[in-house]
């Protein structure tokens, strides 16, 4: 479950997914709007005039205990339970690239074979002209949600399938420097599949 929140952009209103879903189906009630599946399955909330959850940063955020009590409350009262526990640090992992081949049909694109964990390597469609096989990276696996709202896909990307994302320090949200392009590549010496949270960067 991924949780969302841009005072700026959204003004008070929390975004929420549950799961992914290709076609939805959208149902206002007061102050809310229930996202739900074909079949009718609750796979998304928007919630809004929240003030009172008292909720502090700007993208992907973690929900407080008390924030979540107060939401449990006004869901529970228009009749809507739902687990709010859920955790978007879990998508974002160290990988390694294990081999970089030129896209067939387009010159700036790389496909590469990303290892994730001993159990698991990715195809990832990467854009960045620094990406190169042995290197550690930052990769937002499908199902993360990304600072700026964006939430990650399988995808085809000029016909190649792609299943997560090579991320910069921009893309992560992070501080950067804007003359330096490209993927973030870390230490040679971090763990894949460690989370990127756990890095301190």
């Amino acid at each position: 479950m991924l949780f969302f929140y841009n005072k700026q952009m959204l003004g008070e209103t929390l975004l929420i997914t549950i799961e992914q879903a290709e076609q939805v189906t959208y149902e206002n009630k007061k102050s809310m709007t229930l996202i739900k599946n074909l079949d009718g399955k609750l796979v998304g909330l928007n919630l809004f005039n929240i003030e009172n959850l008292k909720l502090e940063g700007n993208g992907n955020i973690e929900l407080s205990e008390d924030a979540k009590e107060i939401l449990n409350a006004r869901l529970e009262k228009n009749g809507i339970k739902i687990d709010l526990e859920g955790n978007n640090d879990d998508y974002f992992v160290v990988g390694e690239v294990l081999t970089k081949e030129k896209h067939p049909d387009a010159d700036k694109l790389s496909v590469t074979q990303v290892k994730i964990s001993e159990e698991e390597t990715l195809q990832i469609v990467c854009g960045a002209a620094n990406v190169e096989a042995g290197q550690k990276v930052a990769v937002a696996k499908v199902g993360a949600m990304m600072p700026s709202g964006l939430l990650i896909k399988e995808s085809k990307l000029r016909g190649v399938e792609s299943k997560g994302m090579l991320c910069s320090r921009k893309e992560l949200g992070l501080d950067y420097d804007p003359e330096v392009k490209g993927i973030l590549v870390l230490d040679p010496s971090t763990e894949i599949g460690r989370k990127i949270k756990e890095l301190n960067l």
